[in-house]
């Protein structure tokens, strides 16, 4: 969704306010009344320990953990191939006529390949058409 088909309530501009104007100095005299009353009470309710606590978490140093190998396990970056002689995934043999009845491979339609037994066979290949 692009910004100009959104209407006027989605601001990219952020939600801050101004500094904040009171109508008099008795409305400021009060303001500054009610926080102190305010921090007091925090402060009656352990509030201000509670916030430097936090502070000091924040400031303490990370925890760090050091992981052990488990047993039968070792922090090698080399792990050695296993030699089986024949290799994961070795190609099957290719088959090879080594009969003597076979007098050649002729071509039919397309490129077909078809195995010539006889002479009659030869000719009768040689002389089709498409």
């Amino acid at each position: 969704m692009t910004m100009h088909i959104v209407g006027p309530w989605l601001s990219t501009g952020g939600k801050k306010k101004g500094k904040f104007k009171f109508k008099n100095a008795e409305e400021a005299r009060r303001a500054r009344e009610l926080d102190a009353e305010w921090k007091k009470l925090l402060k009656s309710h352990g509030e201000a320990q509670e916030e430097k606590t936090r502070q000091r978490a924040l400031a303490a140093e990370t925890l760090s953990y050091k992981l052990s190998t488990p047993v039968g396990r070792t922090n090698t970056k080399n792990i050695p191939s296993r030699n089986t002689g024949d290799g994961i995934g070795s190609s099957k043999a290719i088959p090879q006529y080594t009969g003597t009845k076979m007098l050649g491979i002729g071509t039919m339609h397309k490129s077909n390949a078809v195995p010539i037994f006889s002479d009659d066979e030869a000719k009768s290949i040689s002389s089709m058409r498409r």
